[in-house]
């Protein structure tokens, strides 16, 4: 019997060996790819998105010591990208818009599915639609909508972050999140059925 607060004895021949620490590079490497991914979607260049991601991971090293470790590294590392975004790439852009959001309705996607003959049954009426453009021109959809919308839209709808983990990063309130996220998605149906037209999947003016 095992004396209470006393250690288990080891089985013979099983050595015991402490956990190693977890470092910057081997955190760093787990979210390299998908901070690239998003960087791209964020300057819309190859090169910036490189740039970005390699200036994030040199200011995330230096302030690595402020990580609070078990919490989510890549909550942390985006939260760093997102504020270097804001304030050293987005000054040097003019975003365009393409076409006025306004006018917008509700059940655009629905309604324009309908017109075109595809199945509108169901809770997602847009799956059809998602199923046939594919994953490439739903991400080229997402970057037709304005920066403030393209970057909640981005995060939620791509990299599968929370509420909460978006508020943080973004240094607002989770209603402001929930807000930019509705009127994203609404715009959203707009670009989709722009992209699928352009592509001739569906027919009809946007």
């Amino acid at each position: 019997m095992t004396r209470p607060g006393a250690r288990a004895p080891q089985p013979a021949g099983v050595l015991s060996f402490p956990t190693p620490p977890v470092t910057f590079e081997s955190l760093l490497g787990e979210v390299l790819e998908s901070a690239y991914n998003t960087a791209l979607r964020l300057t819309r260049s190859g090169s910036d998105g490189e740039d970005l991601v390699h200036d994030t991971a040199m200011l995330a090293c230096r302030d690595f010591a402020g990580y609070e470790r078990g919490t989510s590294f890549r909550v942390w590392f985006y939260r760093i990208m997102l504020r270097r975004f804001f304030t050293h790439h987005r000054r040097s852009r003019l975003e365009l818009v393409a076409f006025d959001f306004d006018d917008t309705p509700d059940l655009f996607l629905y309604a324009r599915s309908h017109q075109a003959g595809l199945p509108t049954a169901g809770p997602d009426p847009a799956a059809e639609l998602f199923e046939r453009l594919g994953p490439e021109r739903v991400q080229a959809a997402i970057d037709r909508l304005p920066l403030e919308y393209r970057v909640v839209t981005t995060l939620w709808f791509i990299e599968d972050f929370t509420y909460g983990e978006i508020a943080g990063m973004l240094d607002c309130p989770v209603g402001t999140v929930r807000s930019r996220l509705q009127r994203g998605r609404k715009m959203l149906q707009k670009t989709l059925w722009q992209v699928a037209t352009e592509a001739g999947l569906v027919g009809g003016d946007a």
